[in-house]
């Protein structure tokens, strides 16, 4: 019998959790061990629930997950497949369509849970896949936040402070979440399927109550990064050597989120199935939340595949020309380098100094400026810091340098159409012009106006915009003591942006997506990073980045690819090496990256470019497929039956060197292509673009689709045969 918890009315509750063992199975890990699946699933009587707090509400990577992994499992589930996650009325203008119930039975459940004092939306996500969305006011449901806190209390023995409003949510959001799976159970005519999947410690409560009530719900708990890990390394701790060593439940309390890890470490354990993005966050929870997850559960993109080679390449250059322009505009008066031979790079993400690698890239940086001016290269580098911080405006300096740039293209175009009339009627009459004349007094003061106006009292600004606390902020203080101010002899520029990118800025008019194309390399050498969506956005985009072995990103590229650097994806190692020797690790790829060619990086972002099939949500939406159907079979096992495949470490996705020389300089051998401008028309180099492409797409397997099959083992008439 399960329980429906109604408001303030309550029915029989069981106190323990079912008797039902929680099987571990074995952790499946790399691509290879999804390869070969035989069973199917007939899901038409089952219904998906994925619930999270970023569902239509972006917080943070999490939304990203959900909204671009939303189509696929909207093909997989089709009308049963919701969403659920708070009403953010801000949000739902702008990306929520408000309808009725579709189904029955959550049209019953809706009104039911309405006029019970709640309030429960029902629309569709504007987002690809149109996805259905049950979106629960929390506020308004605030004045049960002190008997659901009591009542926590009583069950689990796990406290919330009044003060710490996001946990406040949490318990708000998760009894709201398990009264609408229970009220849908018993609003169902017959026995539901439910599957229900919870992502992060926010909605991590509803699934500890769905096991406590008994529903008849399959539960997967996905934890994107573990609570306390994320706080021990922002403390400079010496985090993964001493994974083993902490007390948990002492760090947890020093940090005074103990009230969190154990909501995250419950949902954890209660969980049918436990997953986690990446093999080096599997670690961690194994140690820090006390079980090894089931299931890693890789993020994906959906991967927009061009007709032509050459799109994405033009698309690069179409970014890199409006980069080009912010360029003008900030360094004038100073510009004093080739554009046409400087490097754009970039880091991007949470303001998190040490985790996210902020302070090892600059550090890397200044290094990279004295072996760039020691070996008198020609060689500009700009790098980008895009992390948002507390500004109160734009800076004054920074405005100004667009507004010169500006009205110095304004009289460029008014001196042209002057000069091209008087070319015009001197041709018309038959004579070749006087060039002497052809510009007069008139022309010349305009434009010594213009070049008196580029004329610059003070170098440029390293930050964009005006910080809230300028003395204390890490990125300004660590530039402060390199001494990169953007000076003339230095062959390394800094430009600190404390915004995320928009379309609509004055500053520098560019979505994050036509910014990272318009990059030459992304640098990401983050100590703390469980996944990492920035340089899976890179490889996508066919830009090269710089990612570490402390990534879950870098450790899957490490894992899949056989030399990763060749196509564009260099892994920094800082899991056993110290911070100065991986500085100066992260230096020599820099530079290197700064020695190749202008062919050389045409050849390398094409090879990075089509890396972008393993990140695809059409191969790795199979690991939440395998986590969905070992739910099934571990809360129905008369119903489903789900076989665990060991994987075959000789099988799989595998990309091989490349079958043509490699671009870095640092790599090349004797036939690779030479380091100068004559490369281009080397007619020994052994390079073949699309031949090279297609030896690395054999070793590719077709995206997969998932196969479904009756899900009673005794009915085995009707059982599909067909297998993709």
């Amino acid at each position: 019998m399960y329980c429906v918890y109604a408001g303030h009315v309550s029915t029989e509750c069981v106190l323990c959790l079912p008797s039902m063992p929680l099987v571990r199975s074995v952790s499946v890990t790399s691509l290879s061990g999804l390869e070969e699946w035989d069973e199917e699933f007939d899901l038409e009587d089952a219904v998906l629930f994925e619930i999270a707090w970023e569902v239509a509400n972006k917080v943070g990577g999490i939304y990203t997950v959900i909204q671009t992994k939303a189509r696929l499992t909207s093909e997989e589930w089709g009308e049963n497949y919701f969403l659920v996650g708070p009403y953010v009325e801000s949000n739902v203008r702008t990306q929520v369509e408000l309808i009725e119930p579709t189904s029955p039975v959550l049209k019953r459940t809706i009104d039911k849970m309405n006029s019970s004092g709640c309030k429960i939306y029902f629309g569709r996500w504007l987002i690809e896949g149109s996805p259905y969305v049950i979106l629960i006011d929390v506020g308004f449901t605030a004045w049960s936040l002190d008997r659901w806190k009591s009542e926590l209390w009583d069950l689990c023995d796990i406290g919330v402070p009044w003060f710490d409003r996001e946990a406040n949510d949490a318990v708000l959001f998760g009894f709201l979440t398990a009264w609408l799976l229970g009220e849908y159970a018993a609003q169902s005519e017959e026995p539901p399927h439910i599957v229900a999947h919870f992502h992060e410690w926010l909605a991590g409560l509803g699934l500890v109550l769905c096991r406590h009530r008994q529903l008849p719900v399959a539960t997967i708990f996905t934890t994107h990064a573990t609570l306390l890990g994320r706080y021990l390394c922002a403390g400079s701790v010496d985090f993964y050597n001493n994974l083993a060593e902490f007390n948990v439940d002492k760090e947890a309390g020093d940090r005074q989120i103990y009230h969190r890890y154990c909501l995250e470490r419950a949902a954890a354990h209660c969980a049918h199935v436990f997953t986690t993005v990446s093999q080096i966050t599997a670690i961690e929870a194994e140690h820090l939340l006390k079980r090894k997850p089931d299931i890693i559960t890789p993020n994906g993109l959906n991967v927009k595949k061009f007709s032509a080679v050459h799109e994405f390449q033009n698309l690069h250059a179409q970014s890199k020309s409006r980069i080009q322009e912010f360029i003008r505009g900030h360094f004038y008066g100073n510009l004093d380098f080739n554009l046409d031979k400087c490097l754009f790079l970039f880091i991007a993400g949470r303001y998190e100094f040490s985790n996210k690698g902020a302070d090892i890239f600059l550090e890397a940086l200044a290094r990279l400026n004295y072996l760039l001016r020691v070996n008198h290269s020609d060689v500009t580098v700009i790098a980008f810091f895009i992390m948002p911080a507390r500004t109160n405006n734009f800076n004054v300096e920074t405005l100004k340098g667009q507004a010169v740039r500006k009205q110095l293209w304004d009289t460029a175009h008014t001196v042209k159409e002057r000069f091209g009339k008087k070319l015009y009627d001197s041709l018309l009459v038959g004579q070749l012009p006087d060039v002497s004349k052809i510009l007069d007094k008139e022309d010349f003061t305009i434009m010594k106006r213009a070049i008196f106006a580029t004329q610059r009292q003070c170098q440029p600004p390293i930050c964009t915009h005006n910080m809230l606390e300028d003395s204390s902020d890490p990125i300004l203080n660590c530039v402060r003591r390199i001494g990169l101010f953007n000076s003339s002899a230095d062959r390394v520029k800094i430009i600190f942006h404390p915004e995320f990118l928009s379309s609509t800025s004055p500053l520098l008019p560019m979505d994050y997506e036509d910014f990272v194309r318009g990059c030459h390399l992304g640098v990401f050498p983050s100590y703390y990073e469980p996944w990492g969506y920035t340089p899976a956005e890179c490889t996508v985009m066919g830009i090269p980045s710089v990612s570490t072995n402390l990534s879950g990103f870098g450790c899957f590229m490490e894992e899949h690819i056989a030399d990763p650097s060749a196509y564009g994806i260099y892994i920094l190692d800082r899991r056993f090496r110290g911070v100065d020797e991986s500085c100066n690790q992260l230096t020599s790829f820099l530079f290197q990256f700064c020695k190749q060619s202008r062919r050389q990086r045409i050849i390398q972002r094409n090879r990075t470019e089509r890396l972008s099939d393993l990140l695809d949500w059409r191969y790795l939406g199979r690991y939440y497929i395998a986590a969905r159907h070992m739910a099934l079979a571990k809360a129905f096992p008369d119903t489903y039956i789900y076989d665990q495949h060991e994987p075959t470490p000789t099988s799989g996705f595998r990309y091989p060197r490349p079958a043509s020389v490699p671009p870095s300089p640092a790599l090349s051998r004797h036939s690779s292509p030479h380091h100068s401008e004559a490369e281009d028309n080397d007619e020994d180099e052994r390079y073949d673009e699309d031949l090279e492409a297609e030896k690395d797409r054999v070793n590719i397997r077709q995206p997969y689709t998932a196969p479904f099959k009756n899900k009673s083992p005794g009915n085995s008439n009707g059982i599909a045969s067909e297998k993709n």
